[in-house]
Order: structure tokens, then sequence, then C-alpha cells
């Protein structure tokens, strides 16, 4: 049975059990402070089990994207070490909100694995939470009695709270747990020893396929639990795992899951997978089970970067780089020809990859490009590090700066330093990285307290697309606290306050209570709530209060939202279609809209795309906005944003059917002509084949255009007001070219004579031709052709020439390289010792020549003095 076969008959078996099928959600979280990454498959079902939102159905069941590479679930180290971790997964789910319990759950899962799957019943195991009594949790006999009626009793284990209580994190929905596991040994060896003692032992051939959660508690603050509103159910089966048990394989990477993108791996590299248990096998695992990571998350729309859940692909995407660099002896970009691979095989179940395959292929192109590159000038580092060292030993904070400002990883440092009979500081390493973290968790620390309850309104109506104020109530609050200031986020019934979503700001006004007003300074999305900020509370927070926007704040970010509707219209119709969305910031001074697009956008054709958009702001062109099914509106031509979570009906906002139709939860203004005026301000490169283009509407696009105006005006005055100011600036500039260039002729000559008068200045120092002067030079530039000229007409030598440069020191030692090999002379050595603290500034360069520069341009004399002391 193939690996898409066993995923369908997953699916339609819980189809037959009543169940909605879900599609999956990103895999990148956009609106819960406490995920970067979806890492289970409850995560988009969160707020049904905490009561904050009714879900649709009862009943559902999906395929879910995960990524377990971060915080408590961080699976990153073992992913290529063993055989069944992994970093993106699928997590097949089924799920009753409120519906059925335990004993359903349990039944359908034995169902499904013994008589639709056909797993032999002999060969499983089950795990029940045995309690705990610190917690004050009883055994779950409940289970364990559902359990007695499927499978022998000496196969149900007790399991501790690590083990058999499932918790997302350190707060949250949280509950009981039923394990299945599979024994996966060979007959031979499980007639040696039962397999029950290795359950949850590690064993890489005993291992759980199932975990059937029983959400009834929450989480708080203070470690105690409360029950949550009502019991569900949150299951999740590992599709890799399970497609190992159903093809019979040893291994995860051995099923059609990974075994294509393995051969296709093979045929780049000429190396071959499954030889022996090496780490070259390892590489090949690393990157089957990296490159699936790297991918998805890039097509629901996070890039890589410095920060963030960003800088978690990044490292990723580094590590495989660093695995086929080092283990199968490739020193040019591989992972990007996998993309292809991989989207067609995963067109049916998640074709967002495909739609954005060569997109997604030219951004993994351009980040392993700039590692390898990386790798390269790291392992010239530690080379030149090894061959100055006096002790056998790397310096564990120069191994962590390799690590932390060029990327380059510790293991790979180890690895080099041992090839060279080198040991590196691990323990200077862990403390230099252990300040970076604790500096870092200071920097982003949010404490934040339980939420106090006043009335169990499921979740917030947003009444803000018709109306700026409303009459409402607080339903929950609680005190925040982050990077020292405290604050407080208050929960209203219904509310006017736009959620920050979509790139468009939150917004901003006052909540009065019964006369005391308190200011909203924000307004965030935390899943489903509507959270609004406020700096300190009323003296009574019950009651009837009145919610008010700042009106002229949300007209102003209105019309900067319409206006990136039609900018991405144009962009599409003068670019072409391959454009989509990659990120936007909608505020009230301005709009930035990222784009996918491989080159820069000329002149003309911005030119073009700002004329197409003003065309459409004079045309005054109504803006309808509709709720459909979406379905409906997706054949109505509407453009969805990759990495969205959209509902079965959405949003639609229209300007002119043939041309701009989207999904969209903003404000928007009523006709485009209220725009006034479009003015673009600039356009860059963001990442690979991503261009940023910013721009200002209405008054601040009037503003904008004036004051360019006025610049151009100014130049003209200085210029004597030309004609044609762009040629008079034009012949300007090639007057100062040639000015420039004879002022360069006059400096070579001037050198010329220079060093023909220090030629006859050489003194003789202990066998060594020393020339150590203060000359007048025009720049730094200047003393080191100095010493260039001279070392060709001098012999044995020594020369320090220093030079006040605009008021600052500026100095150049030269040593000749027999002096360097015999007597064990290092210019960079000396200016760094030695120099540097005398004219307060630093320097370095080669052992033969180094440079320093410095503020102290008096003490130049001295400079001279010690480098012919030390001689």
């Amino acid at each position: 049975m193939t690996a898409p076969e066993i995923r369908q008959q997953f699916l339609d078996f819980f189809t037959s059990k009543g169940h909605h099928i879900v599609p999956s959600a990103p895999i990148v979280v956009k609106n819960d402070p406490t995920l970067l990454f979806t890492n289970a498959g409850m995560n988009q079902f969160k707020d049904y089990f905490l009561g904050n939102r009714a879900p649709a159905w009862k009943r559902v069941a999906d395929t879910q994207k995960c990524l377990r590479v971060s915080g408590k679930h961080n699976d990153l180290e073992e992913v290529g070490i063993d055989t069944y971790h992994h970093t993106m997964f699928e997590m097949l789910g089924n799920w009753s909100f409120g519906d059925y319990f335990k004993e359903e759950a349990i039944a359908w899962s034995w169902e499904l694995l013994t008589e639709i799957y056909k797993i032999p019943k002999d060969r499983l195991y089950v795990t029940v939470f045995e309690g705990d009594a610190k917690e004050g949790l009883p055994k779950d006999e409940e289970a364990y009695n559902f359990w007695k009626q499927h499978i022998a009793e000496d196969r149900i284990l007790l399991g501790n709270k690590k083990d058999n209580f499932w918790e997302m994190g350190d707060t949250g929905p949280c509950g009981p747990c039923s394990e299945i596991h599979v024994d996966c040994r060979p007959d031979t060896e499980r007639a040696l020893s039962d397999g029950g003692k290795l359950v949850n032992a590690d064993d890489p051939q005993v291992i759980e396929i199932w975990n059937n959660v029983f959400m009834q508690f929450n989480r708080l603050k203070d470690g105690s639990l409360e029950p949550l509103p009502a019991q569900h159910v949150d299951t999740g089966m590992g599709f890799e795992r399970l497609v190992r048990v159903m093809q019979g394989k040893s291994s995860n990477y051995d099923t059609d899951v990974f075994m294509g993108t393995i051969h296709s791996t093979e045929q780049l590299t000429g190396h071959t997978y499954g030889r022996t248990d090496s780490k070259q096998d390892v590489a090949f695992r690393v990157i089957a089970d990296h490159i699936r990571a790297i991918c998805f998350t890039i097509a629901d729309g996070q890039l890589p970067a410095n920060t963030g859940a960003g800088y978690v692909i990044r490292r990723i995407l580094r590590r495989a780089v660093r695995y086929y660099f080092s283990f199968l002896e490739q020193k040019k970009p591989l992972l990007h020809e996998l993309v292809p691979v991989l989207a067609q095989q995963f067109a049916n179940v998640f074709p967002e990859l495909l739609q954005q395959v060569d997109f997604v292929k030219k951004v993994v192109f351009e980040e392993e490009s700039s590692f390898l590159r990386t790798l390269d000038s790291g392992i010239r580092r530690i080379e030149d590090f090894m061959g100055n060292a006096k002790q056998k030993s790397i310096d564990g904070r120069a191994a962590f700066e390799l690590n932390d400002t060029y990327g380059f990883p510790i293991d790979l440092t180890e690895l080099i330093a041992s090839e060279n009979g080198f040991t590196v500081d691990k323990e200077g390493f862990n403390a230099a990285l252990k300040e970076q973290k604790d500096r870092s968790r200071a920097a982003t620390e949010l404490d934040t307290d339980d939420w106090t309850v006043l009335d169990e309104t499921p979740a917030t109506k947003f009444i803000g697309y018709e109306l700026f104020g409303t009459e409402t109530h607080v339903t929950k609050y609680r005190k925040i606290k982050s990077k020292g200031k405290e604050q407080y986020q208050l929960v209203l019934a219904q509310t006017p306050f736009y959620a920050e979503s979509g790139g468009q700001i939150g917004d901003t006004g006052v909540i009065n209570f019964n006369g005391e007003a308190i200011t909203v300074t924000d307004t965030k999305k935390e899943n489903d709530l509507i959270v609004h900020f406020v700096d300190k509370l009323p003296a009574t927070i019950t009651g009837t209060v009145s919610a008010v926007i700042d009106r002229e704040k949300r007209q102003l970010t209105a019309l900067n939202h319409s206006a990136t509707h039609l900018l991405h219209a144009a962009l599409r119709q003068v670019l072409g279609t391959h454009v989509a969305q990659k990120g936007s910031l909608v505020n009230t001074a301005y709009l930035r809209f990222d784009f996918s697009h491989f080159a820069k956008v000329t002149d003309e054709e911005l030119a073009k795309i700002e004329d197409i958009v003003n065309e459409k702001i004079r045309a005054n062109i109504p803006v309808v906005i509709k709720e459909l099914p979406k379905e409906e509106a997706l054949k109505l031509g509407a453009m969805a944003l990759f990495g969205e979570k959209y509902g079965d009906v959405v949003r639609v906002v229209v300007m002119d059917p043939a041309y701009s139709v989207e999904l969209c939860g903003g404000t928007h203004i009523a006709a485009t002509g209220e725009l006034g005026l479009f003015k673009f301000t600039s356009e860059s490169a963001v990442a690979a084949g991503v261009r940023r283009i910013e721009a200002v509407t209405g008054n601040n696009a009037l503003s904008f255009v004036n004051n360019e105006l006025q610049q151009l005006k100014d130049v003209k005055a200085v210029l004597k007001n030309p004609k044609e100011p762009a040629k008079a600036i034009e012949t300007l500039l090639q007057d100062k070219a040639t000015l420039e260039k004879q002022l360069e002729l006059l400096e070579q000559e001037k050198l010329k004579q220079l060093s023909a008068s220090l030629k006859s200045q050489v003194e003789q120092i202990n066998g060594i031709n020393f020339l150590g002067k203060i000359v007048e030079v025009s720049s730094a530039d200047g003393l080191k052709q100095l010493c260039t000229t001279l070392k060709n007409e001098i012999s044995n030598h020594v020369f320090i020439f220093a030079a006040n440069v605009g008021g600052k020191a500026s100095v150049a030692l030269m040593i000749s390289d027999n002096l360097v090999a015999e007597k064990g002379l290092d210019a960079t050595k000396i200016i760094k010792e030695k120099i540097a603290s005398i004219i307060k500034g630093g320097g370095g360069g080669q052992k033969s020549f180094a440079t320093a520069g410095g503020q102290e341009a008096g003490q130049l004399d001295q400079v001279i003095s010690q480098v012919k002391a030390m001689l």
C-alpha cells in the first residue's frame, strides 16, 4: 500500500464515523504568541478546547503539517541520527469537541489499526496514565477499562506523567493520554524478549504510533489545573511512522514518503544510501527530512531570516548544507534541485508547494549558496587560527563567534579541529552561548498572568466593519509584563477595534468605564481572541462600557490597505501572474508590500504600475465587500494568500471584478477615489526572489510630491536655475571626475619623490633595514603604496610609516617575508599589541603587512619609536 493510499484510508475511515475533513492549517503560526510553528495537530483547534470559540463541527479529522524544532517539542538534533524523528511531519488526527470521549476514541483507533490497516494485534501495546499523587491526579481507570474490551490486560501498560499526560506547553489545554505502540521487530527477536519492556525505552523498533489525548484540563500559570468547559478528544498518529509499519520497513526513511527524495539525492551526489550505518547515511536522512521542513515553511510564507521563525528555518537549511558539504562531498548547491521532486510528491495533499515551486526553489538556492560561501570563509578562518595557535586548542569564544556571527556550526569546527589534532574549548563555547541566550530571553521575555474571567462569552464579536463605537462589557482580563513594562489585556463581548492582522495594524482608541476613560494602545489577535492593550485598569471593570476607536487612524489605515489591493493587481498586470504577496504592512503613514519577483522592478515598470493604480483611483471604483462560501469566492477569481487559514465562509473585497478580487479581512474605503493619489517611495530587495515596494497615499502622497518638488527647486537654485538641471549636474560630476584624476596623478608623483627621498634614510638595526617616518599623504592607501614601492628596492626590511589623515592617525607596517620566516616577526601582532593602544584605535592584516587607524594623531612619534625599540 502506498503512502497516499494509507493517508486516504485514514480520512475515509473517519468520514464514515461522521467526521468533517478539514484542511491543514499553515505550518507557520501567526496569532499565537506562545508558538512559532504548528507543532501539533491540536494547535488550530486550541480555541475550541479553551471555549473561546464554538466549533463549526463537533467531529473533524485531518492531516496536519507540523514542525518540531524549538521549545518543549524539539527533535532537531535526533533527526537523521535515528530512523524515526523528524522536523516536519504529518499528524493524522481525529477530534471531538465536547462530543464523543474515551470510549469511542479508543474503539475507533483499535478498529482502524487492526481491521482496516490489519496490523497484527500481537504486535500492539497500549499505555494508560498511572496517575500522579503530587498533582492529585488519579489513574485513568476509565481508559483502562475501555481498553480491556479490545486488548489483553497484560498489554495495557501504565505510564507516568512524562509519557502519558499530554501538555502543549507550560500553560494551556492538557489531559491524560493513551498511547498505542507497535513492536516492529522480526518474529525471531520478539520470541526472545517481551516487547512491553521496550515501550517508551527509545528502542528504534518498538515505537509509539498513535496518541489519544483526553483534553480535560487547562494548565494555569501557577501550575494548577482547572477543568475545561467541556471534554474533548485530541488524537495524533504520526503518518511517517504509520507508513513504515504498513510497508514493513525498519526505518521511516525506507518508505515511499522519503525514498523519492533519497533516490534523487543519490543521482545528484553519486553516493549510494544504505550501504553502511555511516555519516553518509545520516546525511541522506538529514537532507530528506530537512528539505520538507524548509520547503513547506517557505511555501506557507516564512522566509529564512536572522530572527524568530525565519532563523529556525535558516538553521535547518544550514544543517542540511553542512551535512552534504561534509559527508557527501558536495561543494555546490544541492537542496534546490530537490524542491520539484517534493512538490510533485505532495501535489494532491499540500498543493501550495507545487503552486510556488519556482519561487521556493529560488529562495533555497540563494540561501544554500550564501551558506556555502560562509563555510568556505569559515574554514579559512579556522585554518588561520590553527596556524597561529600556540596550543592545540581552539578558544571557545572564538568558536562561538564563528557560529554566531558567521553561521559556522560548532560541530563542523570540532570536526576540522580533530582532523588537525586540535580540540575545541566546548565549555567556553557553551558559556558564551548561554550568555547570548540569557540576553535574548531577557530582551523578549513575556510574563503573562492567567485570565480573570467575568463571564463565559465564547468569543468577541467584531462589529468594526460597520461601526466605530459600541456599548459592550469586559468578559475577561489579565496582566502582562514585557521588558519590564506592565500592561493589561482586555477582551470585550463585542468590539469595533480591528485586531492587527493581514499586515494591517491594530486600532487604538478609548474604552469609557462609567466616566473613566482608558486608552487602548493596541489591538491584537491571540488565536481567536481579540485582545485590547491598556496601560491601566479602571477602578470598576464590570458593567457596561463604551468602546470607541480612533476614526482618523482607521481611515488613514484603510486608505493604505485598499491601495495594496490596487497595487497587487497592477503588479500582476505589469510583471506577470507569478507575483504573489509575501508580506505587507499597512499603517497610517505608508504601505509596504513584499511580493515574489526575481528581478529589480525597473523605473519604467514602476511608472507603468503607478499609472495603473492612479487610473483606478481616478475612476472612483466602488469597493464592494461581501461574504461568500470559500469555493464560490475562488471560482470568482479571488486571490488567496499562501500561508493564510481561511474558513468556509470568506470575506471578498472587489475593486472592479475584472481587476482586483481578493480574500481579505481588513478594513477598506468605500470607493477608490478616496485615495486621491498614489506614489511610490522606494523599491528594494528583501530576500531571494522577494522584492519590496513602499508607497504613500492621500495627503501623505501629496506631501511627498510637494517635498520632492521643493528639493528640485532647491537644487536648481544652487545650480543658478539651469533649464536642464540633470544635464547641469552631469557636467559637474564629469568636471569633478577630471579633477580627481588630476589630483591622483599629482599624488602619485608626490609619492615617487617621497619614496626616493626615504631610500637614503634607511637605518641598519641588528642587520635589519629599518625605515620609520611620519609622512604627509592624503589617505591611508598612500601609506600602503609607499610600502609597496619601497619593498621592491630595499630587502630585509621593516617599514613603519604614519600619517595624520584628516585629524586621525593612520599607520602601515611592512616586514619582509624572510624576516617573518626567520625571526618570527608578525606585523598583525605588533599592530594589535603595540600600536593600536598608542593611537587609541585598532587594526589588523597579515604577518607581512598590517595597518591601523585611531583617534590619537598626536602620538605618531611614539609609534615609530615603539617599533624601532623592538628591533
